[in-house]
């Protein structure tokens, strides 16, 4: 009789299990909370993306209303000649006081937007302190609010920028730059913002927003953007339009109103779309800018992780190599 009973686990397979260190094990969970990070930063993209879009649509949905208003402007100008220059908003003063509009994001995650613009704020703001200019500021957006309320610059007013720009706020931010040039408490109003170029692009760019100057009104173009798709990949078309044709207005028409107010009337309409759509631009930079360094981080957690598992690789064999290391010393020893 067989004295030895067959063991009842003789059948199973035995798996080598590998004891890891604790350094191993550290990458191992460091590589997890990479990868979650990349997901994290591949969603955020996408939604920037999205709303590159919405802001791409909202611009296009004000084209007709600005072409319009820019060809009775032409028109009208046409017909009063040289009158409409004394219309308050036309007319060019000594400069004693600059009132600088900044527009900034209400958010960061987006590289270098904010703080270029911010500098580009504070080199304007001391360039007129040297020319003996007394300028204060209208802050549109949270960053440049925060930056510039802790150094204590002059601040008049301060908005913020959201997300999705409306005729609303632009109508607010616009009614305090009429009220406060007419009032004579500023003598021009200077615009800084961000021009979407690519999403890969932005450039801050200066204007003078008051006094109008019935030329650039009449015979400024303008570009729209359009974002495309690719195999995945994002950009951008940009179509230069021209200037709108000035209406025909007959020399025997009669107007209702007197074409002198019917122009100061349109000027406050223009300004309001120019803030709509400089702040859709700022938003459309702000919102690429964002896409860029989310890729960017989503790359760099890419290649991170790549390396930590080698680095995984290179622990895990040490750990493999030292097991059978000791196994191999142990068969010695018996023998």
């Amino acid at each position: 009789m067989n004295n030895f009973a067959p063991d009842a686990n003789a059948h199973r397979t035995r798996r080598a299990t590998v004891v890891m260190d604790g350094k191993a094990n550290a990458i191992r969970d460091r590589i997890k909370t990479i990868e979650n990070t990349k997901k994290i930063t591949t969603a955020m993209k996408l939604v920037a993306a999205a709303k590159v879009r919405r802001a791409q649509d909202s611009v296009m949905a004000t084209r007709p209303f600005s072409e319009t208003l820019q060809s009775v402007f032409g028109g009208l100008i046409n017909r009063l000649g040289g009158e409409a220059m004394d219309l308050p908003l036309l007319t060019q003063r000594e400069v004693k006081k600059v009132t600088i509009v900044v527009i900034t994001g209400d958010r960061g995650l987006c590289g270098g937007y904010n703080s270029f613009m911010i500098r580009k704020a504070e080199a304007r703001f001391k360039e007129l302190k040297t020319q003996g200019i007394e300028a204060d500021m209208v802050l549109i957006g949270k960053k440049g609010i925060t930056y510039f309320q802790r150094r204590g610059y002059p601040i008049r007013k301060t908005f913020d920028t959201g997300q999705n720009p409306n005729s609303k706020q632009a109508l607010a931010i616009s009614e305090e730059l009429l009220n406060t040039y007419l009032s004579g408490e500023t003598d021009a109003i200077e615009l800084l913002y961000t021009k979407f170029l690519s999403l890969i692009a932005s450039a801050p760019s200066f204007r003078t927003l008051v006094p109008f100057s019935a030329s650039d009104i009449t015979k400024s173009g303008d570009e729209v953007f359009q974002l495309t798709s690719d195999e995945g990949k994002f950009g951008v078309e940009r179509t230069e339009l021209e200037a709108a044709e000035p209406q025909e207005f007959p020399n025997d028409m009669i107007f209702e109103q007197d074409p002198l107010q019917i122009v100061n009337s349109i000027l406050p309409l223009y300004l309001n779309g120019q803030i709509l759509r400089t702040l859709q631009e700022s938003v459309a930079s702000e919102l690429a800018a964002r896409m860029q360094s989310m890729q960017s981080a989503s790359d760099n957690a890419g290649q991170l992780a790549k390396d930590l598992n080698q680095q995984y690789n290179r622990a895990r064999q040490a750990a493999v190599t030292a097991e059978l290391s000791e196994i191999v010393a142990g068969a010695m020893a018996l023998d």
